[in-house]
């Protein structure tokens, strides 16, 4: 039966009374022998009250069934205990199926602190802004999550001039030391994966490798192609201008620069890419060319979206377990709303590599094949 709706008057083994009706703060606080302002105050994550007598306090609330009114915790702490994010629904992969994953760990690592959280849309940059200029004026959260952080980015600007926190899915502000930036962050050392991909094609004796990132004004473009670089000088190969391609977010653009980069005089026979979507891309211009993933080409990829195991042959890629990415963010600007400082609250990963079938040892030199493809049968 529902323990809030069904508790009668009796004694349970600690001799304590508990009265009908919904249970309120004051049965908590008699129940576990603490004042009604300690417990309220653990219940509310004050800073001043210790982890141990949090989960205390948090653990014999869900065990007799006590829910606060969230009209007047609201009222008395000025939260709404809500957490927010917008989501830009005209960026071409705003479709991606890592982003149920995603919601789905901020939602449950927010329902676990008895919080919520709100989903907006917008539909360009501007309307971000005015939506979230929305929310805050409408104090529909306590604190912001930012997904996809630009270089500059101007939501970071708008939250920071309103006093409002937030925390960001990425880095943000290439080039400037982490020390000497502002607001807290989780993210995918997506820097490290690529230096790996190139190293991992390196020792399988690829000479000629390209990379195909992703647009300059997100912050991660930036990193995962120094990591790019960084991967040929721990190689020992020479970096090539010709060999690096941007602006690849969809398969039709992952095809348009694969195909750029294959009509070179002299090819790659390993392509690094910043997306898996933009790597699946490349296959259809690699099999335009008469090509074969895997053994004329190599491909590796980064995101490890579902689609990339059932390519064929399977896509090689950097798997990013975006749901414990979701629930880290919610954990962590629930503690900065509680007060912590918002430059503690930061945390890196690493992407975790799948091997599949998409790379292997070359076929041929980069001399080879190109000629191959100059001699390939008509379409």
């Amino acid at each position: 039966m529902n323990a809030i709706r069904n508790l009668t008057k009796h004694s349970d083994n600690t001799g304590t009374s508990l009265r009908r009706g919904r249970v309120t703060i004051n049965d908590l606080a008699e129940r576990l022998g603490m004042s009604k302002s300690t417990v309220s105050r653990a219940l509310n994550g004050y800073p001043d009250i210790s982890e141990a007598t949090r989960l205390r306090v948090s653990n014999m609330a869900k065990k007799i069934g006590y829910q606060p009114l969230s009209h007047a915790q609201a009222i008395r702490t000025g939260r709404v205990r809500a957490l927010a994010l917008v989501l830009q629904t005209d960026e071409p992969d705003r479709h991606n199926p890592f982003l149920q994953d995603f919601l789905m760990g901020a939602c449950e690592t927010a329902s676990a602190h008895g919080w919520t959280v709100t989903i907006a849309t917008a539909t360009s940059d501007a309307d971000v802004l005015a939506v979230l200029d929305r929310l805050v004026d409408e104090h529909k959260a306590d604190g912001f999550i930012l997904p996809r952080t630009e270089v500059q980015d101007a939501r970071v600007d708008l939250l920071r001039s309103k006093s409002v926190p937030y925390i960001m899915y990425g880095r943000t502000s290439h080039g400037v030391p982490p020390a000497q930036q502002e607001g807290s962050w989780v993210d995918i050392l997506g820097e490290a994966a690529m230096c790996s991909a190139v190293t991992r094609l390196a020792g399988l004796g690829h000479e000629r490798i390209a990379y195909v990132g992703s647009t300059s004004n997100f912050n991660y473009s930036h990193l995962r192609r120094d990591g790019f670089k960084a991967g040929l000088a721990a190689a020992g190969l020479e970096y090539d201008p010709d060999l690096i391609k941007s602006g690849a977010r969809t398969r039709e653009e992952g095809a348009a620069q694969a195909r750029q980069l294959l009509l070179h005089p002299e090819p790659p026979t390993g392509i690094v890419f910043a997306t898996d979507m933009a790597a699946l891309g490349a296959y259809s211009a690699v099999s335009d060319l008469g090509l074969e993933v895997g053994r004329d080409v190599s491909i590796i990829g980064y995101d490890g979206v579902p689609e990339a195991e059932y390519a064929r042959p399977g896509l090689t890629t950097y798997w990013v377990d975006t749901q414990r990415a979701g629930g880290r963010l919610a954990e962590l600007l629930i503690r900065q709303i509680r007060g912590e400082a918002a430059e503690t609250l930061r945390e890196v990963s690493e992407a975790k590599l799948i091997e599949r079938q998409s790379d292997g040892p070359p076929a041929q030199t980069s001399a080879q094949l190109a000629l191959k493809i100059k001699n390939r049968d008509p379409i």
